[in-house]
């Protein structure tokens, strides 16, 4: 009798550390995506500047300023990866147009513009990349046995990596100024 409730002791206790791993990973997950969120929102608030500094160069509406304007409210409304990843591919666009304006790379305020983007592009870089470690550890865990069982039982679900296009790879970026 007691052995059996020594079995049922340490099964429980292993059903306890399983599911609180589980628990600490998704917390992990989450915590890396809002260091994410936080540098896209800082990295968003500043293409408006960046925008308009170009503007001024290039004396035309863009309906690449309007598109990534929009895009940009709607990710704040809604937060998500998909709307990250999509106005993330618009800024690389904006950027790779960007690089056609000798005059405006030379001016003191793009500069600067420039250098505290390229610092949140750093910053998001690493973010990205702990994200998606802590994405793959929570998959993994979920995904191996004994904490699988213990994973559907609860309806852990797997979580997306981040993923962003390289636009500098794509051959014809046609961007109407």
């Amino acid at each position: 009798m007691e052995y059996v409730i020594g079995i049922i002791v340490i099964i429980f206790l292993i059903f306890l550390i399983q599911y609180n791993g589980l628990v600490k990973s998704k917390k992990k997950v989450q915590q890396a995506y809002s260091t994410i969120d936080v540098y896209l929102t800082q990295r968003f608030d500043l293409i408006p500047n960046l925008v308009e500094c170009v503007k001024a160069y290039t004396k035309h509406e863009s309906s690449l300023f309007e598109k990534i304007a929009e895009m940009r409210t709607s990710y704040m409304n809604t937060k998500s990866l998909t709307e990250a990843e999509n106005l993330n591919n618009e800024c690389n666009r904006l950027i790779a147009y960007i690089e056609n304006y000798p005059d405006l790379k030379a001016s003191t305020q793009y500069l600067e513009l420039q250098k505290k983007l390229s610092k949140l592009e750093s910053q998001l870089q690493a973010a990205r990349r702990i994200y998606n470690a802590e994405v793959t550890a929570y998959n993994t865990k979920i995904s191996v046995v004994p904490s699988n069982i213990i994973a559907n039982m609860f309806n852990f679900k797997e979580e997306k990596l981040f993923k962003v296009e390289d636009v500098k790879a794509k051959d014809n970026i046609n961007i109407d100024l």
